[in-house]
């Protein structure tokens, strides 16, 4: 029986000291397992701050390719609103709209009659329409663009005003365009809005800078925090998956457009909205005097300043 009860203790504290074993070898997995967890995050974590770097100098990049496209803002330059009746153009001075020197001295005329404008053009004058060899016919606003060379001519509507917009490939904006400059790259000023929705949708009066007030839908407003501070602003739909900010913050002026500026952001998803300041931008009319932007409306003027995004550019 001595014997027996020796084997059995022996037996106890092989098997005790088996299980230390096996419950050190666990403990040990689980804490290497939360050290590598934890190295992982971080560096998932140091890396967050460079991809979001990326993702904004890519954007600054195509932006800026946008500008300097053969149809970006760079090119416009020039803007003259019709007359009712005859509107004569060509590159000669005697002409109501006067034209660069690389068009036709007399090219034709723009009739403007209750809204619509009919293209003439004079006999010999060879100009695109669309592609297509152009002869007399209506133009639709937006839509026709009118070719001679590096120009492009079209029809705009502003309200009760009509008007024909040139884009020459040539401009001078386009030549001398050195690139654009920003603030430093904020991840802070990526933020997340509450958004609360209208419903339905409220109108709300967009100035611009042609003096005249348009009256816009806004699906809601976003409502955000910067540094402790509250804030909202109020967009309007840009298309059925962007809404467009018009704001304007202190810098306005010193630092930036003094206009104000835009932002994109994709539709509201789950109740936010985010709005990344680091991707405000400048409107069409700080490259060029022939736009006819859009201004900030009282709500969207922020009393805080927003050092993110583009900074100004030319004397426009």
């Amino acid at each position: 029986m001595q014997v027996i009860g020796k084997q059995l203790f022996v037996r106890y504290h092989r098997g005790m000291r088996i299980w230390k074993n096996l419950i050190l070898v666990v403990c040990l997995s689980i804490a290497l397992s939360r050290v590598m967890a934890e190295a992982q995050k971080q560096k998932e974590s140091d890396s967050a701050p460079q991809s979001y770097s990326a993702s904004i100098l890519k954007w600054r990049e195509e932006r800026q390719s946008k500008l300097r496209a053969d149809d970006g803002w760079l090119t416009v330059a020039g803007l003259f609103w019709l007359k009712e009746g005859e509107n004569t153009f060509g590159s000669e001075k005697s002409n109501d709209i006067e034209l660069p020197k690389s068009a036709p001295p007399k090219a034709g005329s723009f009739l403007l009659k209750q809204g619509k404008v009919i293209l003439r053009l004079n006999p010999g004058i060879q100009m695109a329409l669309n592609g297509k060899p152009a002869q007399e016919t209506e133009l639709h606003p937006d839509s026709d663009k009118l070719q001679s060379g590096s120009l492009t001519i079209f029809v705009i509507n502003r309200g009760d005003k009509v008007g024909i917009r040139l884009k020459d490939k040539n401009s001078a904006a386009r030549k001398d365009f050195k690139g654009l400059s920003y603030y430093p790259i904020d991840p802070k000023l990526r933020v997340i809005a509450d958004f609360i929705p209208y419903d339905p949708p409220k109108k709300i009066a967009i100035p611009t800078v042609l003096g005249t007030k348009v009256e816009e839908p806004s699906p809601g407003r976003a409502e955000f925090a910067i540094a402790g501070k509250k804030f909202s602003l109020e967009p309007v739909e840009e298309d059925a998956d962007t809404l467009f900010f018009i704001f304007k913050d202190p810098t306005a002026g010193p630092e930036t457009y003094g206009a104000g500026r835009f932002l994109y952001t994709p539709k509201p998803r789950d109740g936010k909205v985010i709005l990344d300041f680091n991707k405000a931008e400048n409107p069409p009319c700080a490259f060029t005097p022939y736009a006819t932007c859009p201004l900030p409306p009282p709500q969207n003027r922020l009393d805080a300043p927003i050092r993110a995004g583009e900074k100004k550019y030319g004397n426009h």
